[in-house]
């Protein structure tokens, strides 16, 4: 093996941030030369002012230097043509046509949306939390934010810039690469409602059902998460348009309620996972959020009284389809105050109650078997 062919083995194996494939894989490596310890690399990437480029640049250089024999480095960035960024879209793609839903009943990948009654209870805070959660797991996980209206996920996974902007998802040709944050994929309304600069703002949304239809066809369509093990939707509170539209594209789809322990909210919230089974959706379990919390001097505080998971897991339990309690949240000042910086209370205070309870959520939620309504089995019938 030649010094160049050892250098194009050491930068073909870089990782692209956003499409978390070898830049060999991806076919980005366009030449590479080395003589007298000199090497020189043109690296193509797929747009012009790829916000991955300088990452890109800095890890191939040190994937250069690394090699025995080489001590400088000249790295060239150049942009794909158009006929290779084509290529590398229906790589991506893996053979599927474009603008089709990879997330069907025989896909590999779980999807499970997180829905509540009504506002206020934190839902989103807790798809958030828990989509780290399973990603420490060791888990792919993509997380959609499906609460088109009151979006909140990319501030709750820390997505939002000192001057208020969001990063908005890579294009290539039809394909949105999503932002990754805490090792999540993440997609967002949000990440498109926006000015950038001193004066940047996060936009309103004002859409009827039709509008909202599309946006959420459009993420799991257009939006390449690649390979998941699974694959979070942050659903609105209720049992609006969006429930109906996911309920329509991901019938398959399994569905977490949460409450808070309120009778008010735990009534309410019976009927969100109601609406997802009419739509074929199997109900999960049942998230107890702002449960009680035990004080310093251990006595418990019940702000929002108790029960109120049990209440629902019972109101959706049938013998066909019985309704675990996955867990209860206590009432936590840490996830309150991590979640408004976009920090991860599993990381930030991994011993926090809050914190220890969704670690074990998730270790659930992987642990329940995969339902096989409408999939697809490889058994053959001999006759």
């Amino acid at each position: 093996m030649t010094l160049a062919d050892s250098v194009r083995t050491a930068v073909a194996a870089v990782v692209d941030p956003e499409l978390r494939r070898p830049l060999g894989e991806l076919e980005m490596v366009k030449s590479v030369t080395a003589d007298a310890g000199h090497a020189a690399v043109e690296i193509a990437l797929t747009i012009a002012g790829c916000p991955a480029a300088d990452r890109i640049e800095r890890d191939v250089r040190e994937a250069a230097v690394s090699v025995e024999g080489v001590s400088d480095v000249d790295v060239h960035i150049g942009v794909m043509t158009a006929a290779e960024r084509a290529a590398l879209t229906e790589k991506l793609r893996n053979g599927r046509p474009a603008r089709t839903m990879p997330f069907t009943a025989d896909s590999l990948t779980r999807v499970v949306a997180v829905t509540s009654g009504k506002g206020g209870v934190g839902k989103s805070t807790v798809t958030a939390m828990l989509a780290v959660a399973l990603a420490d797991q060791g888990l792919r996980v993509g997380l959609i934010d499906a609460d088109v209206h009151g979006f909140s996920i990319p501030a709750l996974m820390g997505l939002i810039a000192a001057d208020g902007t969001v990063p908005s998802p890579t294009r290539i040709d039809d394909l949105m690469i999503p932002p990754v944050a805490h090792g999540v994929k993440v997609i967002s309304i949000g990440m498109f409602l926006q000015r950038s600069g001193s004066d940047a703002v996060r936009g309103a949304v004002a859409w009827r059902g039709p509008m909202l239809h599309r946006t959420v066809q459009q993420f799991l369509t257009d939006v390449h998460f690649g390979d998941l093990d699974i694959l979070l939707l942050d659903m609105p509170p209720g049992t609006g348009d969006i429930a109906i539209s996911v309920g329509q594209l991901l019938p398959h789809a399994e569905v977490v309620v949460v409450t808070t322990p309120q009778r008010s909210a735990s009534e309410v919230a019976v009927r969100s996972g109601l609406v997802a089974r009419q739509t074929g959706q199997r109900v999960l379990g049942v998230i107890e959020n702002m449960g009680p919390m035990t004080l310093p001097d251990g006595t418990t505080l019940e702000v929002f009284g108790s029960g109120g998971g049990r209440e629902v897991a019972a109101a959706l339990h049938t013998d066909d389809e019985p309704v675990p309690v996955l867990g209860s949240i206590p009432l936590s000042p840490p996830l309150r105050a991590d979640a408004d910086q976009g920090l991860s209370t599993l990381r930030a205070h991994p011993d926090d109650p809050a914190a220890v309870a969704l670690r074990s959520i998730a270790t659930r939620i992987i642990g329940v078997p995969r339902g096989l309504a409408g999939r697809s089995l490889p058994l053959g019938i001999r006759s």
